[in-house]
């Protein structure tokens, strides 16, 4: 007898065929939010609408040296999570209640954007070193948790 697919499996696969349109040169980030099993947006780590991408023109943050987890400031792209909100606000839709699936961890940025949000679960599959991220989303209440599906985004 064939069994399906989780819901939660289900939507971290889709996160990270998303994942796949990213134009960072360092790390492929995907994020969605979801509500009620619905999909109500989708975001990717890359530059700004109209402004050309890392892959294009190279990345400052690696002209630098500056190390993963510092200086956001120095970087020509938006987190996934962060389009996931933009995207989210163009079309008119609430992220109140949503819940969130990344393939990495937010980082502290976008941890405050999403609690502000009303974001009621953020599911991720690769930890990034960033305690005060975890510990600002449980004080929020919540739900912060690694999903545990090894074969996530893999075919």
């Amino acid at each position: 007898m064939h069994s399906r697919l989780p819901w939660p499996h289900y939507f971290m696969d889709i996160t990270y065929l998303v994942a796949e349109r990213s134009t960072c040169t360092r790390r492929k980030v995907g994020a969605i939010a979801v509500k009620d099993k619905r999909i109500l947006a989708t975001g990717y780590n890359g530059a700004p609408s109209n402004v050309a991408h890392c892959l294009d023109v190279g990345c400052l943050r690696e002209e630098l040296g500056v190390p993963s987890g510092q200086r956001h400031e120095i970087c020509r792209g938006l987190h996934a999570e962060q389009n996931v909100i933009i995207q989210a606000a163009i079309h008119g839709v609430s992220l109140a209640g949503a819940e969130i699936y990344c393939t990495t961890q937010p980082c502290l940025i976008c941890t405050k954007m999403l609690i502000n949000c009303g974001v009621t679960a953020v599911y991720f599959m690769e930890p990034y070193p960033d305690p005060l991220s975890e510990a600002m989303m449980r004080e929020a209440g919540v739900k912060f948790e690694v999903l545990d599906y090894p074969q996530a985004g893999r075919k």
